[in-house]
């Protein structure tokens, strides 16, 4: 690594730093005076605040924004360069353009793969600690309003419960059915299920079991009995930003979970899937186009290409975020949808590329 090479990724890093502390800085004083009421109202800890809520939130902002806040970084360090004469003198010496954002890249593979291990192993345990604390201090206390609930807890084995109560864990009007093809082998009613904690087991009371075998059918009433069955008070509980909690083994456990239960709100826990892969990629597309764009000297000044790069950086906010709402909607391919900003973002990189001054 020549001298040039160390001086241009250190400065990149420490300029990277510095904004993600300016940022995260301002938003963590912006969430303090919207949720302060909520923190005196329900008399929430000093050393929870601290340690449970924002040195959690911290790292949760940081990766949020980090592809947004390395073009920022990336921007405000290259256009000075620029500024100071730096870019053409590097062009003068016969160092090509690419060998110039070699550097840059560097710095951007290694703090793609910091992310990449953040956001699926590390920022998730993070998580449940900062949303435990939300939904002690900050949330309404959540109860389980849902009605008519239908759930495959297994191939042909198919539950249903008219009401859950999460305070009490009980179920009311609870069925269990198996069918085979088209045809009902085996219905289970009763009229509680209610979740024994010290057994780790359901309660049926009040149960009727009705067997079909061909023309034939029978019915008989089991005493009341303890179950183990795929489903747990877990499945009834807040899903506040559940998808946030999962490491990335867990989540892909997750959503194979409500694949075979058929259930609804999959295509969230997919977008985060995706995203957890696509935002290392992000880092790298958006430091180039930031290296482009801020490497000419301009005659508008350093303020110029800072705020053209905080143009941009909204841009692909807001073409994220109008993507995001697409495929949660089922438009299109989640797949797709979660991977278009960058790859439109990669177009524009190109296009800009050719525009710079050989």
């Amino acid at each position: 690594m020549k001298i040039l090479d160390r001086y241009l990724i250190k400065n990149f890093l420490i300029t990277y730093l510095f904004v993600a502390f300016v940022i995260v800085l301002i938003i963590c004083m912006i969430d303090y005076t919207e949720k302060v009421d909520d923190f005196l109202e329900k008399d929430a800890p000093l050393n929870a605040i601290i340690f449970d809520y924002y040195l959690n939130l911290i790292p949760y902002w940081i990766n949020y924004i980090s592809p947004l806040m390395v073009f920022i970084a990336t921007v405000f360090f290259t256009s000075r360069i620029a500024a100071r004469t730096e870019i053409v003198a590097m062009l003068s010496s016969g160092i090509s353009f690419m060998r110039i954002l070699l550097p840059y890249m560097v710095g951007a593979v290694v703090l793609g793969a910091l992310t990449f291990v953040q956001v699926g192993w590390i920022l998730p345990m993070a998580n449940k600690v900062r949303n435990g604390f939300e939904k002690t201090y900050v949330k309404s206390e959540f109860y389980f309003s849902g009605r008519n609930v239908h759930i495959t807890i297994a191939p042909d084995v198919y539950a249903y419960l008219e009401s859950y109560n999460n305070s009490t864990k009980t179920g009311n009007k609870f069925t269990m059915e198996t069918v085979e093809g088209t045809k009902l082998k085996q219905k289970l009613s009763a009229d509680k299920i209610v979740w024994q904690e010290d057994k780790g087991k359901w309660l049926l009371s009040n149960i009727q079991v009705r067997t079909l075998d061909s023309l034939k059918e029978s019915i008989s009433y089991p005493a009341d009995q303890d179950t183990t069955i795929n489903l747990s008070p877990k499945d009834f509980e807040s899903d506040y930003n559940l998808f946030e909690t999962f490491t990335l083994p867990e989540l892909n456990n997750y959503i194979d979970l409500l694949k075979s239960r058929g259930a609804d709100g999959l295509e969230v826990y997919m977008i985060e899937k995706y995203t957890r892969f696509t935002q290392p990629f992000a880092i790298l597309i958006l430091t180039a186009i930031g290296v482009i764009v801020s490497a000419r000297k301009s005659r508008r000044g350093v303020g110029w290409q800072i705020a053209l790069g905080f143009m941009l950086a909204f841009i692909y906010i807001l073409f994220f975020l109008l993507s995001k709402g697409v495929a949660e909607a089922g438009t299109i391919n989640t797949l797709l949808a979660v991977w278009l900003p960058n790859i439109v973002f990669s177009f524009i990189g190109m296009l800009l590329y050719k525009t710079l001054p050989r």
